[in-house]
């Protein structure tokens, strides 16, 4: 390796040794994922890396020719999102010990779909700051969206109450319970055709096209409505549950989780229904069922209804985590024949009929199946007899389970998305301005949004820039277009690109009202088209609520990388969108630039190649175990970086492969603190100058920097707006963040970033987690290397996992004339 001025590469005492700039990754020793597989909390963030030769011969140390004095600020904020703990056993109880806290850590849920997102109680994810808010929107951003949240959900349950027909798509139930049960049995043998069951409304009628409003034609922006702060537990009710905890022999440190989980009634829940306490996260089943046998003696059993409603639920939430928005019916059965349950199909028809669960049907002629329904009788038992004449080929009704918040939220989503497809006016003609664009691809792509009301943009990082011309394109026509980034890093960026400030948002701040244009009299958001950045960090929920906001009309563009790792919370919007084919695709031709660029390129397509990085560009620093990967990535931020590039620590990304183990980020945020900004963590474990990320909302994670801390809670630097963090909720949504998962990482970049590849994190790897991660660098990425060859195995054979969702086939569904003709 070729040295620093005045120091040895590798450790500090080690010889120096040479060898060739950037070689390309490979090589190395397979080991478990330091945080498990993809589930939720605690999962391990799929890993990959890219890089190769074998580890050692190929290995390159930071250093440029002429190096620059390191830059002594303090550091600066980075994201990490909170994390769900494992429960501690307790002795003499037969429930865990744990804090109680419910989703401690995050984990990285099978965004991308095998590696594990970080879906975390922070929700996992991803960082969205509000820079220019007033410095209390951002405590009541995430207020704000839940309310929107709400909101949502009743509107949609209103509308479906309307409706004459069951949820659409077969959401909705009919006939009585023993009907359900030998439906769900006849389907799942093939014997019947299950779509009869459920029927599909037809969608409401398209309205008239509307015509663009001009911009300066904008009503005043109304002020963001006050959300009350979540109430604190009552002191009556967590004493009340304390005292049912202590009867079944819980640990007391459940009570605060519970009761937010429960509400004030949790009490009593937990003392008719034990299973309740299935709803703090850190609870496991067969705790739960210890707490249940205390309380209950001989009522209860493996096959308590009580009990088997709460598995499923308990299971379709875990699925959720990984991002799957619905469970195959099969799968659900065969986990609950696992938990002792004897008879798995009453307990998933016993889960239906409580609500706890929405079942579905997906495959075979739902039409004819209806159709055939409303003809036949029921025998005496209410079950419709199979038509004789019916195609024996015909495939078989695949048989799903889905919690109803995700099922409403792809309903509507996928209603929504249809109607601005519908009413968009398609006559617009953009040609001088598409006339006008920098590149061949932005000139496409405003000939294509001139003509739709819904187009998908796919490309890297820099074809970022033709959703930034787009926007000044419209904006020229006298358009209301804005541009909503996930981060608050993203947002930046596009104004960058555009040259204005307002016409950038987060998509936090944008459904707050803390950013854009605000909402017109009748509460859409006031604008013509919204262009939509890092849009694989959608969850269908988030989407749902932006495209319920949408104004008949309004043109949306959903612009992203389809290589990065998906979104934190369940779903694949972006992904289902483009497999749907609902809309116009436009396909940035722009390649990324620079031997970065041409690294995560190839990584794109299955191939990790070796590039020519004459400037140290792509640097490979091999390490031998977990202890070698966090001295060497501390030397790296701390000196190397700093000394070779100019870039201090504090715009130094590192980014790894999960919370855990020797070299997750628990780890590496420790030594980096010692080294960086030593401290006693009088401030509930941060003091001032601490990198930290906060998480105001699941699914959202903002960096920031520890300035102080007082009566009133942890103060914080997030991208220039203070906020204060109150005393009780920064244990869980307060963490260091100078070292981030990748799904953390995703919508963000840094000057720098170094990827800590250890060797037990082989298992973990995958395609598009290291495609997340090597490109998070814009200027050096440094890649601390230990997986050997299981790195070009994973780029080359380890794709995304695929995620169980509805709204691709309610989209296909959805589809009219216009837009089959207009999808590109």
């Amino acid at each position: 390796m070729t040295a620093l001025p005045g120091e040895t590469p590798g450790t500090d005492d080690a010889p120096a040794e040479d060898a060739p700039a950037a070689p390309a990754p490979g090589g190395g020793a397979d080991g478990p994922s330091p945080d498990g597989p993809t589930a939720g909390p605690d999962a391990a963030e799929a890993q990959g890396a890219a890089a190769g030769g074998a580890a050692g011969a190929d290995a390159v140390d930071v250093v440029a020719e002429a190096a620059s004095a390191s830059s002594e600020e303090p550091p600066e904020a980075v994201e990490e999102s909170a994390k769900t703990e494992e429960p501690s056993e307790a002795a003499n109880s037969s429930v865990a010990s744990a804090d109680g806290s419910a989703a401690e850590e995050t984990s990285e849920t099978s965004a991308d779909g095998s590696e594990s997102a970080e879906a975390s109680a922070d929700g996992s994810e991803t960082a969205e700051g509000s820079a220019d808010a007033a410095p209390a929107a951002e405590l009541s951003e995430a207020q704000a969206e839940l309310a929107a949240q709400r909101e949502l959900r009743e509107r949609i349950e209103k509308r479906k109450a309307e409706k004459a027909a069951p949820i659409s798509a077969g959401g909705g139930l009919s006939g009585t319970a023993a009907d359900l049960l030998a439906a769900v049995r006849a389907v799942e043998s093939g014997e019947k055709a299950g779509t009869a069951f459920f029927a599909r409304a037809a969608p409401a009628p398209a309205p008239a096209p509307a015509s663009p409003r001009p911009a300066t034609a904008q009503p005043p922006r109304p002020a963001v409505p006050e959300v009350p702060a979540q109430q604190a537990a009552s002191p009556e009710a967590l004493e009340a549950v304390r005292a049912v905890l202590a009867q079944g022999g819980a640990p007391e440190a459940l009570a605060r989780p519970a009761v937010d989980a429960l509400g004030e009634q949790a009490a009593e829940l937990l003392r008719t229904d034990p299973w309740h306490l299935l709803a703090v996260s850190s609870v496991r089943p067969e705790q739960a069922d210890g707490f249940a046998r205390a309380l209950l003696g001989s009522e209860c059993g493996p096959d308590d209804g009580r009990r088997t409603a709460a598995l499923v639920g308990r299971l379709l939430e875990q699925a959720a985590l990984r991002g799957h928005t619905a469970l195959d019916a099969a799968a659900v059965r065969t986990a609950l024949a696992g938990h002792a349950v004897r008879d798995p199909d009453a307990a998933v028809l016993n889960a239906v009929e409580e609500g706890v669960a929405l079942l579905f049907g997906e495959g075979g002629d739902a039409e004819a199946d209806e159709t055939d329904a409303e003809d036949g009788e029921p025998d005496e038992d209410g079950v419709r007899e199979a038509d004789p004449t019916a195609d024996a080929d015909a495939a078989p009704v695949r048989m799903f389970l889905g919690l109803d918040r995700y099922a409403l939220a792809e309903e509507s989503l996928a209603d929504g998305l249809a109607r601005l497809v519908n009413t968009c006016e398609k006559t617009a003609d953009w040609t001088e301005a598409a006339a006008g664009a920098s590149s061949p691809s932005a000139a496409e792509l405003i000939r294509t949004v001139a003509s739709a009301g819904l187009v998908v943009h796919s490309g890297g990082e820099a074809a970022r820039a033709e959703p930034a011309a787009l926007i000044a394109a419209a904006r020229g026509l006298g358009l209301r277009a804005v541009g909503a980034a996930h981060s608050e890093d993203g947002r930046r960026r596009l104004a960058t690109a555009t040259g204005d400030p307002a016409t950038a948002v987060t998509l936090a701040g944008l459904l707050s009202g803390a950013q854009g244009p605000g909402r017109d009299e009748d509460g859409a958001l006031a604008l013509d088209l919204l262009v939509v950045l890092d849009a694989p960090q959608l969850d269908v929920e988030g989407a749902a609520v932006l495209v319920e906001a949408l104004a008949d009309g309004a043109r949306l563009v959903l612009s992203g990388d389809p290589g990065v790792l998906g979104s934190a919370g369940a779903g694949r919007v972006f992904a289902d969108v483009l497999a749907a084919r609902a809309c116009p695709q436009v396909v940035s031709r722009t390649p990324d630039p620079g031997p970065i660029g041409e690294l995560v390129s190839g990584i794109g397509i299955g191939e990790l190649n070796q590039v020519d990085a004459p400037g140290k560009e792509v640097v490979i620093v091999p390490v031998r175990d977990a202890g070698e990967a966090v001295h060497r990535t501390v030397q790296l931020v701390a000196d190397s970086v700093p000394r070779a590039f100019s870039i201090p620590a504090e715009e130094t990304q590192v980014i790894t492969v999960g919370h855990g183990g020797a070299a997750g980020t628990r780890a590496l945020n420790e030594a980096l603190k010692q080294r960086l900004n030593p401290g006693p963590g009088r401030f509930g474990g941060f003091d001032p100058g601490d990198r930290v990320v906060h998480v105001p909302a699941p699914g959202r994670a903002v960096p920031g920097v520890v300035r102080s801390a007082d009566g009133e809670g942890l103060h914080l630097d997030c991208g220039g707006l203070p906020v204060v963090v109150p005393q009780e909720r920064v244990e869980s949504s307060v963490r260091h963040g100078w070292a981030l998962s990748a799904h953390q990482a995703a919508g963000m970049r840094w000057p720098a970033a170094v990827v800590v590849l250890p060797g037990d994190a082989a298992q973990g790897l995958s395609r598009p987690w290291v495609y997340t991660a090597f490109g998070r660098g814009e200027r050096h990425l440094s890649v601390v290397h230990g997986v050997d060859r299981a790195l070009p195995h994973a780029v080359a054979e380890v794709p995304a996992q695929e995620r169980t969702t509805r709204l691709r086939p309610l989209l296909e569904a959805l589809l009219t004339p216009d837009a089959a003709s207009s999808t590109g």
